[in-house]
């Protein structure tokens, strides 16, 4: 995959998951999972999972990137861009852990609250 930005196309959205399809650079496009969004040191990444053609990620690999979107223009569809710095990726997968640590928890707390 190239350097540079990735264009988005919005997916329908079931009620589980919502999507986008990445167009690389290659001409090949991918469908991803949208895990969550993520704001680190005031700068907002989006975590992708990408999908293999039955819908499912085996591997359980995850992408990272920059996310922005015009706030002048709702509409216009979201911008996402590689991360290149080494030490910035490695503060965004340390963030995303913590955000799987508090998933983890609130369902530990909800499995517990139902037993009760």
């Amino acid at each position: 995959m190239s350097k540079n930005s990735e264009k988005t196309k919005n997916q329908p959205e079931n009620d589980e998951e919502m999507t986008v399809t990445l167009d690389l650079e290659d001409g090949t496009s991918v469908t991803c999972s949208i895990v969550t969004i993520l704001t680190v040191k005031e700068r907002d990444y989006i975590v992708l999972l990408p999908l293999d053609a039955d819908g499912e990620n085996e591997d359980g690999e995850v992408w990272f990137y920059r996310y922005s979107e015009n706030e002048e223009n709702p509409n216009e569809e979201p911008e996402l861009a590689y991360i290149e710095d080494d030490e910035e990726y490695e503060i965004v997968s340390e963030a995303f852990d913590e955000y799987l640590d508090n998933v983890e928890f609130d369902e530990l707390v909800e499995a517990e609250g139902e037993e009760d």
